[in-house]
């Protein structure tokens, strides 16, 4: 795994009220994305900010209230779905635990997500967009 975090996704508790914080109050440029998820440059790394929820559904954790989901998860881009198969593969052997495999995302491109050791959750993803 080449060492590049790519986006930090936000699980938010007001999207709106999230956007106007770090757009209009923090002056973050807002890029175009999918419904229901917003995106800002960040330099190199992209912030996004994603309902709580939807991203706990996007994790695959049935029931993130009180579970300990910290509410956010750290992206890893490469350039092939097959890349996001072997990232993981590679995360695995080195001790993560697969939480979801990789397969085609509802925002068009590819992407699974592990664990880390100590449980913080990592997407590995193929977006054509960026």
């Amino acid at each position: 795994m080449k060492p590049h975090i790519t986006l930090i996704s936000l699980g938010v508790a007001d999207l709106d009220a999230s956007i106007r914080f770090y757009r209009d109050g923090l002056g973050l440029p807002l890029n175009d994305g999918p419904d229901g998820i917003a995106f800002f440059a960040t330099g190199s790394t992209m912030l996004a900010l994603y309902p709580r929820d939807k991203l706990a559904e996007d994790i695959t954790l049935t029931n993130a209230e009180g579970s300990g989901f910290a509410g956010f998860a750290l992206a890893h881009n490469v350039d092939s779905p097959d890349a996001v198969d072997a990232t993981l593969a590679e995360a695995v052997a080195a001790g993560a635990t697969l939480v979801k495999p990789g397969q085609k995302a509802f925002w068009g491109g590819y992407s699974g997500y592990f664990a880390d050791p100590d449980g913080f959750y990592w997407e590995v993803a193929h977006n054509p967009f960026m």
